[in-house]
């Protein structure tokens, strides 16, 4: 059975900006924390995300990922279910999406341990995420990890017209 994640992608537009779905759109992603995310940016963002286990409420799960990471709730919004995605190593992501502004004074994610340098012996903790922003979403797809910019396609489609 594959490892199955939940996340929140939030998302928000300028006030009265009645053109296409992406025009203006801007999505919230966080930077990964630890040694090897370090010194990279392109592909080095994720949607806020977690493990959880069979017979977890989903949104429940990405909610209290979100929180773990972000250091905050999730914002009080209007979720709804935007889909699952199948990542490269075989992991899904069910993803939930709302419109909320958010802007926290600072992210505090929780950390990890890991034996760094590898090989050394010493263990060392590292945030999971160490930063996060809003970016437009075009900046956005140059951002994300290539496994999830399916689920920026599914947030276009969702915000088109029917």
């Amino acid at each position: 059975m594959p490892v199955r994640s939940a996340g929140i992608l939030l998302y928000q537009r300028p006030q009265g900006h009645a053109a296409g779905p992406g025009d203006g759109l801007q999505v919230w992603i966080a930077h990964m924390g630890g040694p090897f995310w370090s010194s990279k940016d392109a592909h080095a963002w994720s949607i806020p995300k977690g493990e959880y286990s069979d017979g977890e409420d989903a949104l429940a799960a990405a909610q209290r990922e979100f929180a773990e990471e972000m250091g905050v709730p999730a914002p009080d919004a209007e979720y709804r279910l935007l889909g699952e995605f199948r990542q490269s190593s075989g992991k899904i992501i069910t993803v939930f999406a709302a419109e909320a502004g958010f802007s926290p004074e600072a992210i505090r994610s929780n950390t990890f341990p890991l034996e760094w340098p590898k090989g050394s012996g010493k263990i060392q903790h590292y945030p999971e995420i160490d930063d996060a922003h809003w970016f437009p979403e075009q900046e956005a797809r140059l951002k994300l990890v290539k496994g999830q910019l399916p689920v920026l396609d599914a947030l276009l489609q969702d915000l088109s017209p029917a």
